[in-house]
This record gives structure tokens, sequence and C-alpha cells, in this order.
């Protein structure tokens, strides 16, 4: 007996095979995003439900990988606008956070980056550690790439600055 693949069974295929591919890079941004493992979660859930709900939108137009970051970036700042974010000490140690891409990376950089202003941590966590280019964090945060690239820059300054030992280099 033969199953038949009906549009549902397609979309649910679809989505396990962008759970699979892309959960765990969702996961360690949005971790770090909201420093907290099981907000975290849920907002990886969240997000997969959303894309789920709006497959049929999706035109192509970027990759599943930008398209998926969008939607989670979106329901991380929806998340920390709620106003028991604000209240609930959100101080965690960043080992129990799932930082780790490749290998260790080095303490004091990562307490660097998580001491950046708001839009240059989430610029520099995109694209060193999600690997998304400037044009696809342009379309994931919905900004000039212009202002992507000044992002960059200004958080490499100020790591350089205070990973020197705030001594500036002439």
């Amino acid at each position: 007996m033969e199953v038949v693949m009906g549009p549902d069974n397609i979309r649910e295929e679809e989505l396990r095979r962008l759970m699979n591919q892309h959960k765990n890079d969702l996961m360690r941004m949005c971790c770090v995003f909201l420093k907290d493992q099981a907000l975290a979660e849920d907002a990886v859930q969240e997000t997969f439900v959303k894309a789920y709900k709006a497959m049929d939108t999706f035109r192509g137009d970027s990759s599943e990988k930008t398209w998926l970051t969008r939607i989670a970036i979106n329901t991380c700042r929806t998340m920390r606008r709620d106003r028991w974010f604000r209240l609930v000490d959100r101080s965690v140690a960043l080992d129990t956070l799932p930082l780790s891409t490749a290998g260790g990376e080095d303490r004091a950089l990562m307490d660097a980056i998580m001491s950046l202003p708001y839009k240059y941590r989430e610029a520099v966590l995109l694209y060193y550690y999600q690997g998304l280019t400037v044009r696809e964090m342009s379309e994931a945060l919905g900004v000039a790439a212009s202002t992507i690239s000044t992002r960059l820059k200004k958080s490499r300054e100020r790591l350089r600055y205070d990973l020197e030992g705030g001594h500036e280099h002439v």
C-alpha cells in the first residue's frame, strides 16, 4: 500500500527539514539574545510555528536561513519587550549558554561581545557566529546594508579597545 502525500504532509516534511537544518543555529542565537536557555527554546519553537504558518508566503527572495533568522530575531525582540522579561534578572553565566560553534571561544572575547550595546552585539553575533552576510543581515534586521557595515565597524573598534585594555593604538 502506498502512502499518498497531501499538501499538509509536504509542508510538515519541509518543516522537519528546516528544523533539522537550522534549529541549532537558531537556538544558539536566541540563547545569546535572550540570555536564557528555556526562553530561547520557546523562541525557537515559536519561530518554527510562525515559519510553518507562513510557508506558503515565502517567495525565496532570501535564503531560508535569512528568513528564519528574521522570524527568530523578531520573536526574541517581542519577548524582550514583554514587561515580565524586563523585571526578571537576566544575568546568567556564559558557561550555561550554548555558544560554542566549532571549539572553545575565548572567554574574554565573549564577555566583551556580551557587554556591547544590543544593536552592536546583534551585528557581531549574526555576522561572526551565524555566518550571515551583510546583505542577509540587512534583510533579516530590516535595515540598510550600510547601517550593518557601520555597526560591524563600530563593534570591532569597541571590541579592540576593550580587549586591548582600553588603550587606543596610534
